[in-house]
């Protein structure tokens, strides 16, 4: 039995003034896996103090910046931990498409998002917080609220809410 998608044909042959050829268009579907799970006894995220007490043992002992993306449902309950990249001693590139990908394919309407400094200072760099402005917009065009961006630093963490970024 042949694929339907092989039969279809977009272009005849017949209205085609000149030879070109033919790309193979790839159909695919997207999954996400989970590569592992850990325990959240409160469930929902109310304050940053809530959102730093989970991320803290994530980033609190990197050697590097690692950045991460909380997806959160309607009732602030975690679907989901994502790291969206892994930087350098104290810099990360990060991109509002790399943050919003787990959110949308986990039905998030919100998120978190969270850094660490490896250096031990709390205190937002002036990239943090254009990063920060920037997710903000992107969420507000995918309609999915960007309620907090933290910064971990050892016991120590900043958030760009609190701090009026957001």
């Amino acid at each position: 039995m042949t694929n339907p998608v092989q039969q279809i044909e977009m272009f005849p042959v017949t209205q085609m003034t000149k030879k070109s050829s033919a790309k193979r268009v790839s159909i695919v579907s997207l999954k996400m896996v989970r590569e592992s799970t850990i325990l959240y006894p409160e469930r929902s995220i109310r304050s940053p103090q809530d959102a730093a007490r989970l991320l803290r043992p994530l980033l609190q002992n990197e050697d590097r910046e690692h950045f991460l993306v909380v997806c959160l449902d309607t009732k602030n309950n975690v679907n989901s931990i994502t790291t969206c990249h892994i930087g350098s001693l104290n810099a990360s590139i990060v991109h509002p498409r790399e943050c919003f990908k787990t959110a949308i394919l986990s039905n998030a309407a919100s998120i978190i998002c969270a850094h660490n400094h490896p250096s031990g200072n709390a205190a937002p760099s002036q990239e943090d917080i254009q990063i920060t402005s920037r997710l903000k917009e992107a969420g507000e065009l995918l309609g999915i609220d960007l309620l907090d961006h933290l910064i971990i630093a050892g016991d120590n963490f900043c958030s760009l809410k609190e701090g009026g970024h957001i």
